[in-house]
């Protein structure tokens, strides 16, 4: 997932989106445990995407908390 792609979503979608990727992230962990993945740089990739998704709804938070401050 791109960074403006991540940019254009909302704070709802970001939110749902962690969720969605993290439950992805533990499916293809158990999986790669169990046996070999197909593509075992898909679990890096996703780690990515949840960081990326993470880092841009904490600058949302500190956008919003710096806002109500002034």
């Amino acid at each position: 997932m791109k960074y403006a792609e991540i940019k254009e979503l909302t704070t709802e979608e970001l939110k749902e989106r962690i969720q969605a990727e993290t439950a992805n992230l533990t499916k293809f962990k158990f999986g790669h445990a169990v046996s070999a993945l197909e593509n075992p740089l898909k679990i890096k990739a996703l780690r990515k995407d949840i960081a990326r998704l993470n880092t841009e709804l904490t600058q949302r938070n500190i956008a919003a908390a710096t806002s109500n401050n002034q």
